[in-house]
């Protein structure tokens, strides 16, 4: 299977670099109509705030990483990026890895609860312009697979990884029902970003944004549809809240034991959670011993943090297993769409000799002695093809590497001279033409 690709990822590449090679929907579109022209009969790009990746079956055998990385380069107009930012797999290894993406274990966090939709949202995208063909349909059915094995069957995806996350997880069991609550995220920031997001998820009844730079708050508050604080004002609206989480990278306390307690009377003490997920910390510990105040810091959440983080850890190789389950299958498919034209082109060969030389001799015996003749070639034929078949068929259903079995099977073709026949027979293969494998 000579599937190519290219990855640039959280391993390879710091998060500006990835940053400018993020792809949205519509360049998706633009470069795969420019991969189907160019490089690819098939193929499919993903793109993540922690990966961009292009998968393909090359038009040309001679197409190579280094064309699909300048491909991508170019397309992006982006300086700075070498061969050594991205990853380069082939074959059984490009299977692998977007099997490994699939599942969540190559994710920047273990066990990615959003990278299986971002997947599937890949192939779609491939599939609405036509550049997923029938081998390309099936490599997609098998990582979705995977990825619906490793939610269903372990818990790599069970609880929180990142401190943003864990916050919000606590924030659920402070408070039951999100929708009717009010929250206010300090920070636009990565850790800020990801905790407004993860609100958002939840169905946050209420999302307001705070930070210095008002650009940056801006620009978050459109993604996750929240409205605006000016940084300056924010206190005087503290009691407006249910949920605080604050992640800025201030040097010292933005939110004193004074400003909580303020708050909190104007709120005729109605519960109030505070997430300090800033280091160093935001909000003075002290308000802890407030009445109805929920307070946790960063070291309280990344306990929990570890602890999930073990937890899904010890899957891993119940995932790699699904996913090496799931290779198997795949392949041992491939492999019997060489094999068994092969078995027929091979018997059929065979009987055409031994109908050839029956229809040779047919003059010099009865009608009867013809019958017999034909029945003895033909038990003799099956008797010499019996253990080369028996092999041929073992290379399908044994799951091994697809380079040995297409040796082995082209010393087949090549010893009989099957090869000269594949054009007659091409209608055998039910469509599966293998232009691309």
């Amino acid at each position: 299977m000579n599937l190519l690709a290219v990855s640039i990822n959280h391993r390879t590449a710091p998060v500006e670099l990835r940053e400018s090679l993020h792809l949205s929907q519509d360049e998706i579109k633009q470069m795969l109509k420019g991969l189907k022209d160019t490089l690819f009969s098939e193929g499919f790009i993903i793109s993540t705030c922690n990966r961009t990746e292009i998968y393909g079956f090359p038009l040309n055998p001679h197409t190579n990483f280094n064309d699909l990385q300048k491909f991508l380069i170019d397309n992006k107009s982006v300086e700075g990026i070498g061969p050594t930012n991205f990853q380069n797999f082939f074959s059984c290894s490009a299977i692998n890895h977007l099997f490994r993406v699939s599942a969540g274990i190559d994710s920047l966090f273990m066990g990615d609860n959003q990278i299986l939709g971002q997947v599937k949202e890949s192939f779609q995208l491939s599939e609405d312009i036509d550049f997923a063909g029938f081998l390309m349909k099936r490599v997609f059915d098998s990582a979705i697979k995977v990825g619906k094995r490793a939610k269903t069957e372990t818990i790599i995806s069970d609880g929180a990884i990142t401190v943003s996350y864990a916050a919000v997880q606590l924030i659920e069991k402070i408070f039951s029902n999100l929708h009717r609550k009010s929250a206010l995220v300090i920070g636009a920031g990565e850790t800020g970003e990801i905790a407004a997001k993860h609100l958002r998820d939840k169905g946050i009844g209420a999302l307001t944004i705070t930070n210095r730079t008002l650009k940056k708050a801006e620009k978050l508050a459109e993604t996750v549809h929240a409205r605006i604080i000016p940084f300056q004002y924010f206190k005087e609206q503290l009691n407006d809240f249910d949920i605080v989480i604050s992640a800025t990278s201030a040097p010292e306390l933005i939110l004193s034991f004074n400003d909580v307690k303020m708050a909190m009377k104007k709120r005729n003490s109605a519960s109030t959670c505070f997430m300090d997920i800033a280091v160093p910390r935001d909000i003075d510990p002290m308000i802890s011993q407030l009445d109805n105040v929920f307070y946790h810091d960063i070291d309280s959440l990344k306990i929990i943090v570890e602890q999930n983080l073990k937890k899904r850890q010890a899957e891993v190789p119940k995932v790699e297993s699904i996913v090496m389950e799931e290779m198997i299958n795949l392949f041992s498919w491939y492999n019997s769409l060489e094999v068994t034209p092969t078995i027929k082109l091979l018997r059929q060969h065979f009987e055409d000799i031994r109908a050839e030389e029956v229809e040779k001799l047919k003059n010099k015996f009865t009608n009867e002695d013809i019958d017999k003749l034909d029945i003895v070639t033909k038990r003799i034929i099956n008797k010499l093809l019996h253990h080369p078949t028996v092999e041929l068929k073992k290379i399908s259903e044994d799951g091994s590497g697809s380079q040995e079995s297409v040796i082995r099977v082209n010393v087949i073709k090549s010893l009989f001279g099957l090869n000269e026949n594949d054009n007659s027979s091409s209608s055998d293969n039910n469509g599966t033409d293998r232009e691309n494998g």
